[in-house]
């Protein structure tokens, strides 16, 4: 064995042994006739002394020493002096003293320093990722990565799930985002495509009768990038027979819990509170609402609509609302207040109302176009104090609730309103089952074409469709979705009629759903499931700033891996295999 101890887990105990410890060089201190090398391993930092008085061969092999090169010491394990033991690391009451020396390999000068809070390029980071790797808050993150999904399957084995894979190479489906494509070369001009979820797959584990599956899925979805999105990602998948909402509601809750307490040390209040879709557009302008905050949306339509002012009249008569935010204590200058009206402008918003409120009462350039009464009536409604600023949108309703939503975000952001260290989860429900494109022209799913209506709702499919309400569900926290199911469709009838309202002719539908709706015909049990994120989840719950940080191999924001320069061209010869022939658009030609 090239190591008998991990570096980090030297102790006082230890001390009079023979230890053999491997690793790479943090530091290296040569104070005259002894050297002191911090030796690194996933651990921790033990150091090791190469004395010259004991060992001068091996004292002359540690002078040629560097950073991040590659050692197997064998030595004995001594306490520090009082004066040099050092509290900061959990080895710092002993050290090493090197009896033989290994250099197992070199290293050139890193480009990235290895140690926490590094201040660099994150593309440098990426380009030699096996490097920012080594750093303790990155190996740190990679082992919790590793626990929370351990945890995730002790928990479900306890619970009766069965583990079980689907398959990465399958069929093309419309399911929203572009599939990633792979050419078959047996099959020519025919293509498998990269699962953007198991979804079909683990229904159709449901009518095979498994009852409980989970998997740890690989998920890949050609789409462009934000900052916590990447083209291939990791989810937590799940799906159960003879369930209600409730019962995947309150399991995840559970395990949510679980997990927290057992990686964390935090101790999760359950139930999580559950509101639907309406009502957190309406106080939140959002369906994913961080509620470490308040800023809470106020309608005031009622109390503006008599008013003189054309704006909201004006978004009034046209069927649309006037709502409004009180930035409670912000104490805004006229700058702020013009800047947060561009910040509107930039989201779709015609421009913002805004009303100061100071010791005198209320102050604004509309102040004309209202009577005293009805300002009183504002303030109150509004709760305004000295010191608030109000602030109002008309426009149609989910437009003004969209941009209000934007607006609070960002007022929480600038007035450092957001709980940092609060832990705020809550379930979304009663989605709209559809929505209307009125560039295409017809309807399409806000979740998946698999989802269920709600049982009272069926009947709006004929007449109502976008009133029907979906068996949907989504999981927030901290303002970010971590996760979202639904009840499933089970009957063969209830799901063709979807698939008509979404524009599915029957042979479409054969031809793309056709194995699915066939297996319904045989006993398919009601069912549902849910996804969670695991990248995402990860990240907030180690605080980390992006989904990158938790992730070993990420692409950049465009879709590039700087480590291995994927994508890249690949030999003709590969594309004649597979009966490809590339026509690339021409490049434009600079000006």
């Amino acid at each position: 064995m090239k190591k008998t101890h991990d570096c980090g887990s030297l102790k006082a105990a230890n001390v009079g042994e023979t230890v053999r410890l491997s690793g790479w060089i943090q530091s290296r201190r040569d104070h005259g006739g002894v050297i002191f090398v911090d030796l690194r391993d996933r651990t921790g930092i033990a150091q090791v002394v190469f004395d010259s008085e004991r060992n001068k061969e091996i004292f002359h092999l540690a002078e040629a020493l560097r950073s991040e090169y590659v050692l197997s010491v064998e030595g004995e394990v001594k306490p520090r002096s009082e004066e040099t033991v050092n509290p900061k690391i959990p080895t710092g009451e002993v050290e090493v003293f090197a009896q033989e020396l290994t250099i197992l390999n070199p290293s050139r000068t890193p480009p990235i320093y290895v140690e926490d809070d590094l201040d660099v390029d994150e593309n440098l980071r990426l380009k030699y990722r096996y490097i920012d790797l080594r750093r303790p808050e990155m190996q740190h993150k990679l082992f919790m990565r590793h626990k929370i999904i351990k945890k995730i399957r002790d928990f479900l084995d306890t619970r009766g799930f069965w583990e079980v894979e689907t398959p990465v190479l399958t069929r093309s489906t419309p399911e929203g985002a572009r599939d990633y494509l792979v050419p078959s070369r047996i099959k020519a001009g025919s293509f498998y495509a990269l699962p953007q979820s198991p979804q079909l797959f683990k229904q159709l584990l449901m009518v095979a009768g498994t009852e409980k599956y989970f998997q740890i899925a690989r998920c890949f979805r050609d789409e462009d990038l934000r900052a916590d999105r990447q083209p291939e990602f990791t989810q937590l998948d799940m799906e159960m027979s003879f369930v209600e909402t409730r019962d995947i509601l309150t399991l995840i809750e559970s395990l949510v819990q679980y997990i927290y307490q057992e990686v964390l040390g935090i101790e999760l209040e359950i139930p999580f509170p559950r509101m639907p879709y309406r009502e957190a557009m309406e106080r939140y302008g959002s369906d994913k609402p961080d509620l470490r905050f308040g800023l809470e949306i106020q309608d005031v339509s009622d109390l503006v609509s008599d008013c003189q002012f054309k704006v909201f009249t004006g978004a009034l008569a046209k069927g649309g609302v006037v709502k409004g935010i009180n930035a409670r204590g912000a104490a805004f200058s006229r700058k702020d207040v013009d800047d947060l009206t561009e910040f509107s402008i930039q989201l779709g918003a015609k421009g913002l109302a805004w009303f100061m409120v100071g010791p005198e009462g209320l102050k604004s350039p509309l102040l004309k176009f209202f009577t005293e009464e009805r300002l009183g009536q504002l303030s109150s409604q509004m709760e305004a104090e000295a010191g608030d600023v109000l602030f109002f949108v008309a426009d149609a309703r989910e437009k003004a609730e969209e941009i209000l939503g934007h607006l609070r975000n960002h007022l929480a952001r600038k007035m450092n309103l957001i709980k940092e260290n609060e832990n705020r989860l809550l379930w979304i429900i009663d989605f709209p089952l559809l929505s209307y494109d009125s560039e295409e022209k017809r309807y399409v799913a806000n979740h998946h074409p698999f989802t269920s209506p709600r049982e009272e709702d069926i009947n709006l499919l004929e007449s109502e469709p976008l009133k029907t309400r979906a068996q949907a569900y989504d999981l927030v926290l901290n303002g970010m979705e971590v996760g979202g199911g639904s009840i499933r469709i089970h009957r063969r009838e209830l799901q063709e009629k979807m698939f008509e309202l979404l524009g599915f002719s029957p042979q479409e539908a054969h031809e793309q759903f056709g194995f699915l709706l066939q297996a319904f015909e045989y006993g398919t049990p009601p069912h549902g499931g849910i996804a969670l994120g695991l990248d995402r989840l990860i990240m907030l719950m180690l605080g980390a700033r992006s989904i990158r940080e938790v992730i070993p191999f990420p692409k950049t924001a465009g879709g590039s891996c700087l480590l291995t320069d994927a994508p890249a061209p690949v030999a003709l010869k590969q594309l004649e295999e597979l009966f490809i022939r590339l026509e690339l658009p021409e490049e434009e030609e600079e000006i």
